[in-house]
């Protein structure tokens, strides 16, 4: 009776979702797929982290870009 999750996201951490982004897209072309001003103002992985975790809009759209590009592979 094990079920496997099918969240896509079970087990992945922001901070891993956005260091795949960051190392895949860089944060000038992350900025351009998801506009959002700590990827364009000095960005940084912490202070992304800090604003995605408090903003439940903007890390969907990080999550959302994360699945597309992990399924276009």
């Amino acid at each position: 009776m094990n079920q496997k999750n099918k969240d896509p996201l079970h087990g992945i951490t922001l901070a891993m979702i956005l260091a795949f982004l960051v190392e895949k897209y860089g944060w000038e072309e992350l900025d351009s797929k998801v506009r959002i001003n700590c990827f364009s103002v000095n960005p940084s992985i912490k202070s992304s982290l800090t604003f995605l975790r408090k903003t439940p809009w903007a890390r969907k759209k990080v999550e959302d870009l994360y699945l597309e590009t992990i399924s276009k592979k």
